[in-house]
């Protein structure tokens, strides 16, 4: 028989991932624990009193920006028919 020759493990050569995996559950066990039977749901009121989500009101505030920059824009374009495309071709005079 041949015999193997097998260094011994170090300290060092122990993967790191399994301290991160017990450190992720550990913290998950303590949200469970904080919240209790809203652990897992997706949004919260945010106020108590009144029915709207976090996640509603991101929309909302993402819907009213882009309207906000469409009008912007809108109102560019008026200005500049009625500052230069408009008189440009005589349709009226800008005083």
């Amino acid at each position: 028989m041949k015999s193997v020759y097998c260094l011994p493990r170090k300290r060092y050569d122990r993967p790191i991932t399994k301290v991160i995996l017990i450190n992720l559950m550990g913290e998950a066990k303590r949200r469970k624990a904080a919240l209790g039977e809203r652990y897992g749901q997706k949004s919260e009121a945010i106020l108590p009193g009144i029915p709207i989500t976090k996640e509603q009101a991101e929309k909302f505030i993402k819907i009213t920006t882009r309207g906000a920059w469409i009008g912007i824009g809108a109102m560019i374009a008026a200005w500049l028919t009625i500052r230069f495309i408009g008189p440009a071709f005589g349709f009226w005079d800008v005083f």
